[in-house]
């Protein structure tokens, strides 16, 4: 594709469980500062997709390519390190530990030598403040425990904990499902202040008019491919839908 603004390119990527082709040709792109949302019908291939860029599944072809450089994660730690950070559904928070617990889950501050080494809570704990503080607008106590939040806040530390951690592309899958509209509200607001830090964010989601308040280009995959692709100020609703349900392929 050749984009010299991207941050994520995919390319023709195919994948294969046996005889069953998950992935038949699937194309993406992801720019720095932008939220792209990814859409589709069930079983259209974009879990698939996403777990092929994070590293859960290799690729069977096709190209990834990542800051310009070509890329095959063999597993998803691979893509946290070079700043690929995903957010699933189930936001993986330990419910009984603190926020800034969380944040800093298998990514602790320690001080010492060898094997004599303890936790730096305080520096953590400040840590935490201002890295969700710059992000978020009604950040819950670092101290308060994730089991007494609620919906909104819980999406809202899984959020800011990944887009502290990932320093360029944030993958959000259904980040508002489930979410009251005050909480949906505070979510989308997030959202806007990554693309403000300039965050390239993908976002999954079956919410065609979020979609359409929150992204800057939209990716439509059907029978795991990639059907179509818009920027969002050129497209509609009723477009998007025809190109979901099984209109004509537009490129």
């Amino acid at each position: 594709m050749n984009d010299s603004n991207a941050i994520l390119e995919v390319s023709d990527l195919r994948k294969s469980f046996g005889a069953v082709e998950a992935l038949r040709g699937a194309n993406l792109v992801c720019r720095a500062g932008e939220v792209t949302a990814l859409v589709g019908d069930n079983g259209a291939g974009k879990s698939t997709l996403i777990r092929c860029i994070t590293g859960v599944h290799p690729a069977s072809g096709g190209s990834i390519r990542f800051k310009g450089n070509e890329v095959a994660f063999n597993a998803p730690i691979e893509a946290r390190h070079l700043g690929i950070e995903t957010v699933y559904q189930d936001l993986a928070l330990i419910e009984d530990l603190t926020v800034w617990q969380n944040m800093y889950l298998n990514r602790e501050i320690t001080h010492g030598w060898g094997p004599l080494r303890w936790l730096d809570r305080r520096d953590m704990i400040a840590q935490t403040e201002a890295k969700l503080g710059r992000l978020l607008v009604n950040m819950p106590p670092v101290r308060a425990k994730v089991r007494r939040l609620s919906g909104g806040q819980r999406q809202s530390i899984s959020i800011g904990r990944a887009a502290s951690w990932g320093s360029a592309l944030v993958i959000m899958d259904e980040p508002t499902a489930a979410l009251g509209l005050r909480e949906r509200g505070a979510v989308e607001t997030l959202i806007g202040n990554l693309r403000g830090e300039g965050i390239a964010q993908l976002v999954i989601s079956h919410d065609l008019e979020q979609v359409m308040r929150i992204s800057d280009s939209v990716w439509v995959m059907r029978g795991g491919q990639t059907i179509a692709h818009w920027r969002t100020n050129e497209v509609d609703r009723t477009q998007i839908v025809a190109a979901i349900a099984g209109g004509d392929r537009i490129t």
